[in-house]
C-alpha cells in the first residue's frame, strides 16, 4: 500500500537522530504572558542559541550586535517570519496555493505577537518603469487633478482650450465692448487648424445697457447656436477675428479638437498615454559608433568591432557585401587606420550610400563553386546592426548586438514617456512631467500654491486628491528624501532610500497595533538627517505600534526605549542573548561589545594613529561631470590614498563615483563600459592605475552550493590534497571526486545538497537532512579518504580559525585563510553557504580575496557605503582591511557617511551644499582637519565635535 505524503515526512523525520529537547508547556507559557510583551522561547534559528527575549510592545526597540550575531536570525527569520506565517494560516488553501510557504521558523514559543510588517533593505522594485511616484502613489493622485482641472493646450496652435457652458459663452459675450456687432455661426470642424464658418445664425450687436431680459434673449440664441453645431459655435466680430466657443474640447482660435481627459492619458505605461515611439521608456537603444569601432585600428585588424579581424578571411559578404569589392569602389586601402580615413567612406560603411557597388558574389556550396557580379547600393552597418537586433529570436545575439549600442533619449517625446497630447495639459504652468522631475521638496511647495490659486469649482473637484498628494510627500519629507524626484526609476534607488520609501509609505496609511520590523533606516542618511529619521520612528511607535529596529547607529540606540543585544561575537560565538533593558544601562554589561563602545572604553581609530599619508604619486581627476543633479564638477582624487567621498544624501556623490568614475576608468582601464557612463569632459591620470575593482556588498553566491572556499579559490587546493592521499590514488580517485558539484563523489541522493526539498503544498515546505548521506553531501567511499585525520566533509564543516592550524604547513592555504582571519572571518566556517552571509560578511571575504592578491600598487579599490549592517568592532576590522589596502601601494576611494570612517581617512571630498537640485557641487577637499575646519561644510560641523 502507498504510502501517503504526510506519512513519508513522519517517517524521515523519525529517522532524524536529533537530541531531545525539553520544552516548557504551552499552557505555562501562556499564563507567564504579560499583555505588554511579545514573548520569544527558545529561537533557534540559524546560529541562535535558544535564546528567550521578551520585547516591550508599543516601544522603539533597537536589536543590535556584531556583524553575524544572529540579530537579523532573530528579528526577520524569526519573529517577522511567524507573523507573516501565522497570517497566511488563516487565509483559505485555495489562496495559499498560489502564494510561497513561509518556512515554520526554530523556535519553541512566540505569544502577543502583533500583525507585523517588514520593511527591509531590498531594492523596491528591478522594474524601470516603476518610480518613486508609482511607488508611493502620490503620481496617481497627480495624473487625476491633470484629468479634472488641468488646462490643455492645443496640439497645433498652443493656445489654451476649454469647454464652455452656454452660461459662460453668453458671459464672454457680455463682456464685449458696448456697440460691437458679433455673426454667429456653426463652424465647419472637418478641416482643423482653420475656422471656416459653415451655416449663419444670427447677428447680434451689444447695447450699452445689458438688462436680464437680452441677457437671457442671448442665451436662447447661444443655446440654438450650440445645438445646430453639434455643441459648438463659431463668433466672428466686424474686425474679422473669430473664435470657437464649444461644449467639447477644441481649440477657440484655430479649432482644432483636443481628446477627452482621463488620468490613464498621463501614464506612461498605459497605451493611452505612453509615447508610441519608446513605449513608454524615454529612452531608445541606437547604435552608438563609440562602441562599434576602434579609431586607432584599421579595418582589417579590427576597427569594426562587429567583424573582429578580417585578415583571416578572404572575403566578407555580409551584411555590407564585399568589404574588398566596396573598398576598390572608394578607392580605399584597408589597411589604414580607422580615424585616417576619409569622412565620405566612414559614413557609408556606418549610415550606408545610395551609389551602386559594382560586387563580385562568389558561393561554395553542394552544388559547387559559383560566382555573379551585381550592382548593390551599401546598408550601412547602424542600419543592418539595429535591424538584427529587433529581428532576432536568439537571446545570446541579441545581447552581442546590445553592445554596440547605447540608451539615448527618445526624440520624439523629448525622454518624457508621455504622448503629445499629456503634454500639452498644465497645471499651475506645468505639465505633469515638468512637476516629476521637481525634487519632492519642490512638488509640495508647488501644490501648496496651486491649492491658493484654484477657485472655488476646481477646489471642490481636487481637494481631496491635492490633499492626499500633500500628505504623501509630507511623510517622504519626514524621513528625508526631499531630494529625490518622483520619476527617479525604482531601480536606481538605494537599500537605504527604498526602505525610507516604503516607510514614509507606512506613515501614509495610519495602522495602528502594528509590529514594524525594520533593518538598518539610518542607511545612506548624513548626520544631518538622522533627527528626521528618528522623529519619524518615534511618531511610527507614537501612533501605537511596537517598532523594533536592526541598528549599530549610535545615536538611533541612545534614542531607543529599550536595546537588545545578540553576540557576544559572529557566527558560532553569537547567538546569544548578551542584553536586554534600557540604552542607559548597556554600558555595566560585562559581556557587550556594543556597551563598550558606548562607554567609550572602546573606539574605532585608524590603524596608523593620527598620522595621515600625503599625496605624493599624483592625482586621477575626473573634469565637467554632469550626471544627474552634479553641476560640471571637476574633482581630483590623490592616488595611493585612503579617500572619502561625502556629503547630505541626495548631493551627488554616487552620481559622480559609481555613474562617472567608475564607468569611465572600465572603459579606459579595462575596455569595457559595465553600465551607461555619466557625460564628462575629460579623465586624467588613468595612466597610473592597471585596475579598478568595485567591491560591493553583494551576496558571493547566489546557490547554497557556493561558499567562501569555492569564492576565495581554495577549494580547489583542498580538493587536491585529498586526491593525493595514498587511499585516494589507490581507488583512482581525482580532485573532481571530492566536489559535490558533479557527479563521482558526490551524494546522489540529495545531488551534493545534504538536505532533501519536501514540497508540503498547503503547508509550509521542508527541508529534511539526507538520511543517505547524513548531511556531509558525499558518498562513503568519499568520506573514507582522509587528510591528516579528517575528511572532505570535516573540512568543510571547520571554521576559519580551526582550518588555518590545519592547513598551517600548506603556504597557499594558510596565506588565505590568515587573511580571512584578519578581516575578522574566523569564525565562519569553509563550507558555509553563501546565501547565509550578511552584506557586511560578503564585502569582508571579498576584501579578503583582494588583500590574498599580489599587490602591484597601481589598483584603484572603489566601495559605497561599506560600514553597512556593521557594528562598531566590524568597522574596525573594515578599516584595518582598507589601510593594509592602501599601504600596498593602492589607491581605495569609499562613499560613505560614518564619522568613524572619515575621521581616519587620509583625503575627504565633500559634495553638496544640500540635496538634489541644490546638490552636484564640491563643497570642500582636504584632509579631515582641514574639512572640519570649513564653514561651507556641513559634513565638517560633524567632524569637528569628534576630531
Amino acid at each position: 500500500m502507498t504510502q501517503s505524503l504526510s506519512e513519508n515526512l513522519l517517517s524521515l523525520l523519525l529517522e532524524q537522530e536529533t537530541p531531545r529537547r525539553t520544552v516548557k508547556p504551552v499552557v505555562q507559557q501562556k499564563a507567564t504572558l504579560e499583555a505588554d510583551k511579545i514573548v520569544v522561547r527558545g529561537a533557534r534559528q540559524h546560529n541562535l542559541r535558544n535564546i528567550d527575549v521578551s520585547i516591550p510592545r508599543y516601544k522603539l526597540v533597537v536589536m543590535t550586535g556584531v556583524s553575524g550575531s544572529g540579530k537579523s536570525s532573530l528579528a526577520f527569520d524569526t519573529i517577522y517570519a511567524e507573523g507573516e506565517r501565522r497570517y497566511m494560516d488563516n487565509l483559505s488553501p485555495f489562496i495559499r496555493s498560489f502564494l510561497d510557504q513561509v518556512e515554520k521558523p526554530h523556535v519553541d514559543y512566540i505569544g502577543g505577537l502583533s500583525p507585523t510588517i517588514a520593511i527591509e533593505q531590498k531594492t523596491v522594485s528591478k522594474n524601470p518603469r516603476s518610480t518613486v511616484g508609482t511607488i508611493t502613489e502620490v503620481i496617481n493622485y497627480l495624473r487625476l487633478l491633470y484629468s479634472r482641472i488641468g488646462i490643455a493646450h492645443c496640439l497645433n496652435c498652443g493656445t489654451a482650450i476649454h469647454r464652455y457652458s452656454p452660461a459662460d459663452i453668453v458671459s464672454r459675450i457680455s463682456r464685449l465692448p458696448a456697440g460691437t456687432s458679433i455673426q454667429l455661426y456653426t463652424p465647419d470642424l472637418l478641416h482643423p487648424g482653420q475656422l471656416i464658418p459653415k451655416t449663419y445664425i444670427t447677428r447680434i450687436e451689444l447695447p450699452a445697457n445689458q438688462d436680464q431680459h437680452w441677457k437671457e434673449e442671448l442665451f436662447t440664441l447661444v443655446k440654438r447656436a450650440l445645438k445646430a453645431g453639434n455643441g459648438s459655435l463659431l463668433l466672428a466680430t466686424e474686425q474679422e477675428e473669430k473664435l470657437i466657443f464649444s461644449e467639447q474640447r477644441i481649440c477657440p482660435r484655430c479649432g482644432t479638437p483636443f481628446p477627452e481627459l482621463a488620468s490613464y492619458q498621463f501614464n506612461p505605461n498605459k497605451p493611452g498615454g505612453m509615447c508610441s515611439d519608446c513605449n513608454g521608456m524615454g529612452t531608445r537603444l541606437f547604435v552608438d559608433p563609440q562602441l562599434l569601432i576602434d579609431p586607432t585600428l584599421s579595418i582589417l585588424d579590427g576597427a569594426i568591432k562587429w567583424f573582429g579581424s578580417l585578415r583571416k578571411r578572404s572575403h566578407t559578404f555580409w551584411p555590407l557585401g564585399n568589404l574588398d569589392d566596396i573598398a576598390a569602389y572608394y578607392q580605399i586601402d584597408l589597411e589604414t587606420p580607422w580615424q585616417e580615413l576619409p569622412q565620405h567612406f566612414r559614413d557609408a560603411l556606418l549610415y550606408g550610400s545610395e551609389d551602386k557597388i559594382p560586387m563580385q558574389i562568389e558561393h561554395d556550396g553542394s552544388n559547387g563553386h559559383w560566382s555573379f557580379e551585381k550592382e548593390a547600393k551599401l546598408p550601412g552597418l547602424v542600419q543592418q546592426l539595429y535591424r538584427l537586433y529587433h529581428n532576432t529570436t536568439s537571446e545570446t545575439s541579441r545581447k552581442r548586438y546590445a553592445t554596440f549600442m547605447s540608451q539615448q533619449i527618445c526624440q520624439t517625446c523629448q525622454g518624457t514617456c508621455l504622448t503629445a497630447e499629456a503634454r500639452a495639459v498644465t497645471l499651475g504652468g506645468k505639465n505633469i512631467h515638468e512637476i516629476s522631475n521637481m525634487a519632492i521638496e519642490h512638488v509640495y511647495a508647488w501644490l501648496t500654491e496651486l491649492e491658493e490659486t484654484l477657485d472655488n469649482e476646481a477646489w471642490g473637484i481636487a481637494a481631496e486628491a491635492l490633499h492626499e498628494a500633500q500628505r504623501r510627500l509630507r511623510f517622504m519629507l519626514k524621513v528625508g528624501l526631499n531630494y529625490l524626484t518622483l520619476n527617479r526609476a525604482a531601480p536606481t534607488l538605494s537599500g537605504g532610500e527604498g526602505q525610507r520609501i516604503r516607510l514614509a509609505s507606512q506613515l501614509g496609511d495610519g495602522l495602528v497595533g502594528v509590529l514594524y520590523v525594520l533593518d538598518e533606516p539610518s542607511i545612506g542618511l548624513h548626520a544631518r538627517d538622522l533627527h528626521t529619521l528618528l522623529e519619524t520612528l518615534i511618531d511610527l511607535r507614537d501612533m501605537g505600534n511596537t517598532v523594533l529596529v536592526v541598528e549599530h547607529d549610535e545615536l538611533t540606540m541612545r534614542s531607543a526605549d529599550w536595546i537588545i543585544d545578540i553576540g557576544p561575537g559572529a557566527g558560532v560565538r553569537g547567538g546569544e542573548l548578551v542584553y536586554a533593558g534600557p540604552p542607559a544601562q548597556i554600558t555595566e554589561a560585562p559581556r557587550s561589545i556594543t556597551g563598550q563602545y558606548l562607554s567609550g572604553k572602546c573606539k574605532v581609530e585608524s590603524p596608523r594613529g593620527k598620522q595621515r599619508r600625503s599625496p605624493q604619486r599624483g592625482w586621477l581627476s575626473i573634469k565637467g561631470a554632469t550626471l544627474h543633479n552634479l553641476k560640471g564638477v571637476d574633482v581630483s582624487f590623490p592616488l595611493g590614498l585612503l579617500t572619502c567621498i561625502t556629503g547630505v544624501s541626495g548631493s551627488g556623490k554616487s552620481s559622480l563615483i559609481n555613474g562617472t568614475l567608475y564607468p569611465a576608468l572600465m572603459q579606459a582601464i579595462h575596455h569595457t563600459t559595465p553600465e551607461q557612463c555619466g557625460p564628462y569632459r575629460s579623465l586624467e591620470g588613468v595612466e597610473q592605475l592597471n585596475k579598478v575593482i568595485n567591491i560591493t556588498q553583494d551576496p558571493i553566491g547566489r546557490t547554497p552550493r557556493s561558499n567562501p572556499a569555492t569564492y576565495v579559490g581554495i577549494f580547489d587546493t583542498i580538493r587536491q590534497l585529498f586526491a593525493k592521499t595514498e587511499a585516494a590514488r589507490a581507488k583512482g580517485y581525482t580532485a573532481e571526486h571530492f566536489s559535490f558539484n558533479v557527479e563521482g563523489g558526490r551524494c546522489e541522493h540529495c545531488k551534493g545538497h545534504g538536505q532533501i526539498f519536501i514540497e508540503m503544498h498547503f503547508l509550509p515546505n521542508v527541508w529534511v537532512t539526507c538520511k543517505d548521506c547524513n548531511g556531509s553531501r558525499y558518498t562513503e567511499d568519499i568520506l573514507a579518504i582522509r587528510y591528516k585525520g579528517k575528511n572532505i566533509a570535516d573540512v568543510l564543516n571547520m571554521n576559519i580559525g580551526e582550518a588555518l592550524a590545519f592547513f598551517n604547513d600548506t603556504p597557499k592555504l594558510a596565506r588565505m585563510l590568515q587573511t580571512l582571519c584578519d578581516v575578522g572571518l574566523d569564525y565562519i566556517t569553509l563550507g558555509q553557504s553563501a546565501t547565509t552571509f550578511s552584506g557586511g560578511e560578503a564585502q569582508r571575504i571579498k576584501l579578503a580575496k583582494e588583500l590574498s592578491r599580489m599587490a602591484t600598487g597601481k589598483t584603484l579599490y572603489i566601495l559605497d557605503e561599506p560600514t553597512t549592517g556593521l557594528h562598531f568592532a566590524d568597522t574596525q576590522h573594515l578599516l584595518n582591511v582598507l589601510h593594509r589596502l592602501v599601504d600596498a601601494g593602492n589607491t581605495v576611494l569609499v562613499i560613505e557617511h560614518e564619522l568613524d570612517v572619515l575621521k581616519t581617512a587620509d583625503w575627504i571630498i565633500d559634495m553638496g551644499p544640500d540635496g538634489g537640485e541644490q546638490g552636484g557641487y564640491l563643497v570642500a577637499e582636504g584632509t579631515p582637519e582641514q574639512i572640519a575646519d570649513n564653514p561651507k561644510s556641513i559634513t565638517g560641523r560633524y567632524l569637528r565635535a569628534i576630531l
